[in-house]
Parts: structure tokens; C-alpha cells; sequence
């Protein structure tokens, strides 16, 4: 019998039912792969997250605290504070997180456009966090009956690995309201468990024998014969210092610090010092490397970013030596097959989910960039710094393994038992899983089942699918909010008002008969009627596509009036989150007959380019229009309140740039503000380069001539419209961003 491929049940869930899902596995099955490919493969609207900034990075997402605005405390679920507790700033529940860090319109925006939430990296993710995601899904999206809002979750990661953490004095914080700090016990998942899948299929090792006693290790089931194996792998630290090319694995960051650290200082060879290339919103734990990184000849170093060039020249984890350094080139030995490669510098960038405001559809947008080598030293690396990579041969020392899983992550980054060395013997007192992650995987772990729930769950969903679809009491509530929270007095003209309470008629007017077809429709999907109920929903879908359309109309026409109002801000920031519930509604009508006929029939994906470029073309017409009748009318004059009723703006706190500034011009060099201010000069000469755009600095007062000439003779080679990456590549990377930057403004104050 062939085995079930547990990465289609995975999409087949995603894509045709609205089930949770948790994706797991042992190292090395593929749940990165299936991360990556995500978007080929479902039809859904989806945003990735992930704990960490790294994890972010690596998932090709944001930060969970950065997309929900989380400030990083406990969260409590509760709407309201314990009588021991005050709002001292270290714990939250709903009423002061909604106060105190509301979400802005884009991000409320973004959070409404999703049907799905991907959180990567879940084994870090702690139940109270989940319950503030829960929270501001629910309150972004205005549905409080369904947990995240009505969205589905698919949460990716490994809890056989590393815990979450909980410091001490949140350990009896935490122990009120769940029995432990996993995902698995937030109350948003209490009701509405995730659905269990494994992958089995291990792609990293091949070797039955290492593969069993990675099993044990993860299942707290190592036999004595186990360690036996492992320990013969075993080498004195006389015989591990004359090993070449390969790395330790240790358990704490200051011992992969210091042997790292001791190995550079005894290379006899200069040190040299590379400064990364930040622009824009890029924050230091977002650091994929060090900004400034220091190497040697002789150096070893890891790569820590797969090559996507034709030439494939290196993976996360490979290892090489520095074998010269000229200038800013490295050249560098690669482990095993020895041949030489010249470094390049990689580009990471910080970016932000967005909606588009004329089409609605997703997008992201880049707000800051990080350059550097990819590269890190690596005669050291930490268990925890490990996951996701996959070395040929490593040291491992983890004799002061502190954390449950550290034992099975470590040797599970290896390919094979033939590469493993051992520099302290294992011993079974530092093994551990921990047991209520084991009992969750015992009670969850239902592979057989998975065929019979799938049915059950695709059924529950085309109920759900068509009452979500042809109710439109969520945007009457939406409506009946934004009318509650304006007075009619706040508007410039009295005819502005009544156009939200025209839309609420509209849909109160439609509801017995909305009512009346859906309860239709559910009768024909239970009784099995299957011809006649893709019949109706074809009917319904032609009817309510013209309902909805013209109530758009009518609203856009209202959010362009009111744009050309002034002091109406917030309100304008409504009106638009109205027009995107209304167009999300539109997409659910468009996409129900296509599902469910899908669903009906088998399929596991779906293809919506048609439907969906025709949405967006018939709204792009009626914007057209739109705009075309509001041509040439004059926006409203602003009325000025007089003086003693504006409030007196306070001084504001002194820029970063400001800081910078004034401690260069104090005397200082680039290199001791960098070194005062704990920043690399390359962040400095940014600032600099800021204040010569400004006309605050003389740009010869931190660069000589020579410079300027020589970047302004190839400024003036490129073609107009030139990017500042454009002029870094023609001067072979020469100069850094910031002098860049700062010629470029020099040279166009010197054609004014």
C-alpha cells in the first residue's frame, strides 16, 4: 500500500476547509519547503508571521509584535485585570491592549483582507501571545464568534525542539490561566483545536540506524544501546584540535562567543572589518549577520543563506576558509571540494504587508534594507542558532544541555552518524522531551483518521462557506459603528450622513430574502441535491454580484466626497475599511460557486485569475468614472481654528540624525560617534549623508575631494533616474550608501 503523502493532506486541508492546521514533523521532513511554496498552491489571501525577527527573515514574513503591534509582555485573556495586578506596562488583557496600542487602519486593512494566517517557527510561540493574536483578529475583523476572527491559522514548526521562553517572574503569571506556556493551550484553541499533521518523510539523513535514534531521542525512548552508538563517536580534545573544517554545536551562546572569539585572535593574519549597507526601518534584531563583520585570513566561516544564482555555489550552513582578503574582496575555500569563490554581498529587507487602495489585493512593501556578506564565523555556532541548517561533520558538546529537545536538534543537523564527534560523552541525564508535548502528540497524532476527518471538515466549511457568503450582517454592523461614531454635526454638508444610513436600508431591506435563500441552500447541500444547489448559488451569485456593486458605487462616490473635506481624517480611514469589507464581501460571491463545485468534486486547489481580473477591471472602471465626474471640483478651504484654540506643540526630542550631528560637529570622527553612539560608521555616515541633504552640513567637512570627484564622475555616466544601488555597483562597491548619498545631494544642490 502507498503511503499517504501528508503534504497534499496539508494543502487539501488549507484549500477546502477552514480548520486550523498544525504542520510538523521531525528536522529535515520539508516544512520549510511546504512554507515556500505555500503560495503556489492555495487560493487563499495569506500573511506569514513568526516570533523572531530572524525567524521572519527566514520564513519571508514579519514579526508577530510587528503586524498585531504587540508591545512584549504577558498577555492575559481576560478583559479585564486581576485586583492584584495594575497597569504597570509588564502584563496586558484586552480592554488595556485596545486602549493603549490600538491598531492603525493598514494594519486593520491587511488583517480583514487575509483568509489565512501562516505563523512559522510555532514551537517559540508562547499560549499567551497566541491569545493576543487571537484578540486582535477578532476585534480587527469584528467577529467575535469565531476564533481569529473567522480566519483560518496554519501554524509550521516542531515542539520536540526548542521550548518557548518564560522568565521567572512570568512562570506564576502565566500558571493561572494555562497549564503550560505551548501554542496548543491558548483559549483561542480550546473549542477550535488545530488539525494534526506530520510529515514523516525525512529528506536530511538517510541512514535507518541514525534515523531510529533521532526517533528515540525525540520520543524520550533512547535505549541503552542508543548511547553506546552515539558515545563511540566520542574524541579526546587533543585529537578534536587538529580537525579542519567542521563546526561545534554547543548549548550556550557564551562558549560558541569565546571559541570563536579565540580562534580569530590566535590567526596571526590582520583583521579586516566590513561595515553592512542599512537603508530605512531595518532593527537591529532583524540582524542577520553582524553589521560589522570582522574577518581574517584563515578565518572559518559559515554561509547562512542558500545561493539562488544559476551557479548554486553555496547553502545555509556550508562551510569555508578566508583565504585572502584584497580591498573589499574576500576569497574564500569552500569545505570538501576546496575551490575558491569570490564573496558577494546578499540583500535582506524588513517589509511590511499592504492593500493596495484601488484594487484591494495584498501586497508588501519594503521599508528597509540590511547588506552584508552572508557569512558568519563558525568554528562555534549555538544548538539554538542551528535549526534549519545541515552540516556534512560537526562537534558536538552538549553535555550542559539545559533545554528539552537540545540533544535531538543538535545531531539532527547532521547528515549522516559517519560526520558526528563527539566532545563530551551523552549521558541519559541530558536527555529530555518534555512530557506534555509528548502527550499532545500522542492524543493528536491521528494519521489514519485524516481521510475521515477531511470529509467531515469540507462539509462543515461549504455550510459555513454559504452562510459567511450570503450574510451581510457584518457589514450592517461595520455600517451601523461608523454611523454611531459620527454626529451629523461634523460634516461639512447635511447630505453626507444619510449615505451610510441609505446603505444600511439597502441591506436590511435584502435580509428575509437572504435568509430565506440561504437556509435554501444548506437544505440542498444536506439533502445532497448537488445539481440544483450549484444551480441556485449560479443565480445568486449573478443577483447579489449587482446588489453589492451598485452599494460600492454609492460608497465610493461618498469616500470621494469626503476626501475633498477637511478635519475628517479618522472618518475617511472608515470609509475605506467599509469599501474593503464590501469588496471582500464581492470576492466571497464571486469564489462561492467555484468552491463549492471543487469541493464537490475532488479538486484540492483552485485557479481564480479569471474571476479575479475581472473584479478588478470592473472596479477600476467605476473608479474611473468616479473620478472623471469629480473632475475640476475645488477641494474645501480649510477653516483654520483660531489661535488660542490650537494646542501649543512641545518641542521635539532631538532625531537620531540630530545626535549625530551634534557630535560630529563637537570634534569627533566618524568612528568615535559610531563607537559612542553603539552604531557601525556606515549607520553614521547615513546621518552624515541626511544632514548634507538637509543643507545642515558641508559635505567636505567628512569626505575629501577626491571622494566627491570620483563618485560625481560616476554619477554623471549613469542614465537619469539612476537608484543609489546602480551607482554602488558602477564604483565596484567602493564607497559605502551613506557618502553615496551624500555626493548625490551635493551634486544636485550644485545644479540649483
Amino acid at each position: 500500500m502507498e503511503a499517504p503523502d501528508f503534504k497534499k493532506f496539508a494543502s487539501r486541508f488549507l484549500n477546502t476547509t477552514s480548520s486550523h492546521v498544525f504542520l510538523t514533523g521531525k528536522a529535515g521532513t520539508g516544512k520549510t519547503t511546504f512554507l515556500k511554496s505555500l503560495a503556489e498552491h492555495t487560493h487563499k489571501n495569506f500573511i506569514v508571521v513568526a516570533p523572531t525577527g530572524i525567524a521572519a527573515l527566514n520564513a519571508g514574513g514579519v514579526t508577530i509584535h510587528s503586524q498585531f503591534l504587540l508591545p512584549p509582555v504577558t498577555f492575559l485573556p481576560d478583559r479585564f485585570l486581576p485586583d492584584d495586578f495594575t497597569e504597570s506596562g509588564r502584563v496586558l488583557n484586552q480592554n488595556v491592549l485596545a486602549r493603549k496600542h490600538p491598531l492603525n487602519s493598514a494594519r486593520k486593512q491587511v488583517l480583514r483582507s487575509i483568509d489565512l494566517l501562516v505563523i512559522d517557527e510555532v514551537s517559540m510561540l508562547r499560549a499567551d501571545l497566541l491569545d493576543a493574536i487571537d484578540y486582535r483578529m477578532k476585534a480587527a475583523r469584528g467577529n467575535f464568534r469565531q476564533s481569529f476572527g473567522g480566519a483560518q491559522v496554519l501554524f509550521i514548526g516542531d515542539l520536540y525542539q526548542l521550548p518557548p521562553v518564560v522568565r521567572n517572574e512570568e512562570q506564576e503569571v502565566l500558571g493561572r490561566y494555562y497549564k503550560s506556556p505551548w501554542f496548543y493551550e491558548a483559549k483561542a484553541l480550546q473549542e477550535d483545536p488545530p488539525i494534526y499533521i506530520e510529515l514523516d518523510k525525512i529528506f536530511r539523513q538517510h541512514d535507518s540506524s541514525f534515523i531510529d535514534i533521532l526517533n528515540n531521542l525525540r520520543n524520550n525512548t533512547v535505549t541503552k544501546h542508543d548511547i553506546e552508538t552515539l558515545n563511540q563517536y566520542y574524541k579526546p580534545a587533543d585529537e578534536i584540535s587538529s580537525l579542519q573544517e567542521v563546526i561545534t554545536l554547543t548549548t550556550h551562546n557564551y562558549k560558541a562567543d569565546e571559541l570563536n572569539q579565540k580562534e580569530l585572535r590566535n590567526l596571526n593574519s590582520q583583521a579586516h572589518f566590513f561595515d553592512a549597507f542599512l537603508e530605512g526601518d531595518f532593527p537591529e534584531s532583524m540582524y542577520p549577520v553582524q553589521a560589522s563583520l570582522e574577518l581574517k585570513e584563515g578565518a572559518q566561516i559559515m554561509f547562512i543563506r542558500n545561493d539562488t544564482s544559476e551557479d548554486k555555489k553555496y547553502f545555509n550552513g556550508k562551510l569555508a576558509t578566508v583565504h585572502k582578503i584584497e580591498d573589499d574582496d574576500i576569497w574564500v575555500t569552500m569545505a570538501v571540494t576546496h575551490e575558491e569563490y569570490l564573496l558577494k554581498r546578499e540583500r535582506w529587507e524588513n517589509k511590511r504587508y499592504t492593500v493596495e487602495s484601488n484594487s484591494h489585493e495584498m501586497g508588501e512593501e519594503v521599508i528597509g534594507s540590511f547588506e552584508q556578506y552572508p557569512v558568519k564565523l563558525a568554528w562555534a555556532i549555538t544548538v539554538h542558532k542551528s535549526q534549519g541548517l545541515t552540516f556534512e561533520k560537526a562537534i558536538i558538546d552538549v553535555g550542559q544541555a539545559f533545554a528539552g529537545g537540545q540533544v535531538y536538534v543538535a545531531l539532527s543537523r547532521l547528515r549522516s552518524l559517519e560526520g558526528l564527534v563527539l566532545r563530551t560523552r551523552i549521558t541519559p541525564s541530558v536527555i529530555s522531551t518534555d512530557e506534555q508535548v509528548a502527550a499532545f502528540a500522542l492524543a493528536n497524532h491521528q494519521p489514519e483518521r485524516l481521510a475521515e476527518v477531511i470529509q467531515k471538515k469540507q462539509q462543515l466549511y461549504l455550510q459555513q462557506l454559504i452562510n459567511q457568503t450570503f450574510d451581510f450582517s457584518l457589514l450592517i454592523k461595520d455600517l451601523n459603528y461608523v454611523q454611531k461614531d459620527k454626529g451629523p454635526e461634523e460634516f461639512a454638508e447635511e447630505t453626507m450622513k444619510p449615505v451610510l444610513t441609505q446603505l444600511v436600508e439597502t441591506l436590511e431591506a435584502e435580509k428575509i430574502n437572504t435568509e430565506r435563500f440561504r437556509r435554501q441552500l444548506i437544505d440542498l447541500l444536506l439533502t445532497n441535491q448537488h445539481p440544483l444547489l450549484l444551480e441556485r448559488i449560479t443565480k445568486g451569485r449573478t443577483y447579489y454580484r449587482a446588489f453589492l456593486f451598485q452599494s460600492m458605487k454609492l460608497l465610493l462616490e461618498h469616500l470621494q466626497t469626503m476626501k475633498k473635506q477637511t478635519r475628517v481624517k479618522t472618518y475617511v480611514n472608515q470609509l475605506t475599511e467599509l469599501d474593503l469589507a464590501f469588496s471582500k464581501k464581492l470576492e466571497e460571491v464571486d469564489k462561492a460557486l467555484l468552491l463549492t463545485e471543487g469541493i464537490l468534486q475532488g479538486h484540492a486547489e483552485f485557479e481564480f485569475d479569471t474571476i479575479t481580473k475581472q473584479r478588478s477591471a470592473e472596479r477600476s472602471t467605476l473608479l474611473e468614472e468616479i473620478n472623471k465626474s469629480f473632475k475640476g471640483q475645488e477641494p474645501a478651504t480649510r477653516k483654520r481654528k483660531p489661535r488660542k484654540e490650537r494646542k501649543s506643540k512641545k518641542a521635539d526630542a532631538p532625531s537620531t540624525y540630530d545626535i549625530t550631528l551634534e557630535l560630529f560637529k563637537s570634534g569627533m570622527t566618524i568612528d568615535q560617534v559610531a563607537k559612542e553612539r553603539g552604531l557601525v560608521a556606515s549607520t553614521i555616515e547615513g546621518h552624515l549623508a541626511k544632514a548634507v541633504e538637509t543643507a545642515r552640513l558641508d559635505i567636505f567637512s567628512f569626505m575629501n575631494e577626491k571622494e566627491v570627484t570620483e563618485i560625481t564622475d560616476a554619477i554623471r555616466l549613469l542614465p537619469e533616474g539612476f537608484v543609489s544601488k546602480q551607482l554602488y555597483d558602477a564604483l565596484e562597491g567602493k564607497y559605502g550608501y551613506g557618502k553615496l548619498r551624500a555626493v548625490i545631494a551635493h551634486v544636485k544642490f550644485s545644479k540649483v
